[in-house]
């Protein structure tokens, strides 16, 4: 539905620039107005101005109409999205916790930062004494 309203959208926008640029300008620098153009043979002075007024009222409706159906589509499909709706990943071995409303954000982190040191694999003992980091950036001489 977005995509066929984005395109009628574009349609319109076309149509409007197209109306737009062929009506009389004031300053005689438009593509209706000038000496001898194309278009001044089209209609004669008066119908020609109601005609293309009209058109350029209608398109300019029809665009402000799919400029706002097209702005609520997009906002509603980005439903919002809460962080606190969204739980932890949750391993296989593990079933989903059901939140309470005794436990708090605090508590939860907590406890999960107490099952991880548990559930990481151990790692052998260095045998020799650590080496001071050495810094990965280039330095200066």
């Amino acid at each position: 539905m977005q995509t066929v309203l984005i395109v009628v959208h574009l349609i319109i926008v076309l149509a409007l620039i197209g109306v737009v640029l062929l009506q009389r300008s004031e300053g005689g620098l438009g593509l209706g107005g000038g000496g001898g153009g194309g278009v001044a043979g089209f209609m004669t002075g008066r119908g020609q101005a109601n005609a293309l007024t009209r058109a350029t009222a209608i398109l300019a409706a029809l665009f402000f109409a799919t400029s706002l159906v097209l702005a609520i589509l997009s906002h509603r499909s980005q439903a919002p999205k809460s962080i606190l709706d969204t739980g932890a990943p949750q391993s296989a071995g593990q079933p989903a916790k059901q939140p309470t409303g005794a436990d708090n954000l605090l508590d939860t982190l907590r406890q999960q930062q107490d099952r991880a040191p548990a559930t990481a694999p151990a790692q052998p003992a260095p045998s020799a004494p650590a080496q001071p980091a050495v810094p990965d950036a280039p330095q200066s001489r």
